[in-house]
């Protein structure tokens, strides 16, 4: 029995986007917030690690902006000429953090700036590893379901905000409790490495699976390609 694959309807498509649109204005508005309270905290305690948790929200909003700026379109043809640009914007804010990152946690540990004790920084840091990972989840589906490589980029900035905001948690409450001032910058050097590959994978365009419209099998379970994308997808990633 064969199935063609359309991918979303024009209603499917344009829910899809309002609930992007929805998903990126709460992630810019929760980064604001969260950059002035990392700032300021990180300014207070004298912690690098903290000033730059907040610096990766700034960039995360740069992320969130270019998608915004991208379904602020209405019409889906628009939509889709912007993908490629909003793509590059994301990626290069992928490579500014892990710069940054990569020279914080070398300053840490040659002993330049450590992670001081900050109760307020560890309360920010467990709410944002509360949080992000509900908006990154939701936006990744909305993004992947319209095929869109350029929502599920920026989802994975988010993502990767999670992963600094454990990080940062782990390091605050290791310093605080044992003096382990080196933890924090070893498990941000990972954290940059895995910035570098989100950010070529989204030059290159990658992550998303965006439906085609060629008839295919209808598919199992053994059909789907390495990557988890069944038939009648292009696959991104």
């Amino acid at each position: 029995m064969t199935a063609i694959s359309l991918g979303p309807s024009p209603a499917r498509r344009e829910a899809l986007a309002r609930r992007i649109r929805l998903l990126v204005a709460a992630t810019i508005t929760y980064n604001v917030i969260e950059a002035a309270a990392a700032l300021t905290a990180g300014t207070i305690a004298s912690s690098t690690a903290l000033i730059g948790f907040g610096l990766d929200s700034v960039i995360e909003v740069s992320s969130a902006a270019a998608v915004a700026w991208q379904f602020s379109a209405r019409d889906h043809a628009v939509r889709e000429a912007r993908e490629h640009r909003t793509l590059r914007i994301i990626s290069v804010s992928f490579f500014a953090l892990a710069a940054y990152v990569t020279v914080d946690a070398v300053r840490a540990l040659a002993g330049t700036g450590e992670a001081d004790r900050s109760l307020p920084g560890i309360v920010l840091a467990a709410l944002s590893l509360a949080v992000m990972p509900f908006l990154s989840a939701a936006q990744r589906r909305a993004g992947r379901e319209l095929g869109s490589a350029s929502a599920v980029a920026d989802s994975k900035q988010t993502l990767l905000c999670t992963y600094l905001s454990a990080v940062l948690l782990a390091g605050l409450v290791l310093n605080a409790t044992l003096g382990w001032s080196w933890a924090d910058p070893v498990a941000a050097l990972a954290i940059a490495a895995i910035a570098i590959k989100e950010g070529r994978d989204a030059w290159q365009g990658k992550g998303c699976c965006a439906p085609t419209a060629a008839p295919t099998s209808t598919p199992s379970n053994d059909d789907a390609d390495a990557c988890g994308c069944q038939p009648g997808c292009t696959c991104c990633s």
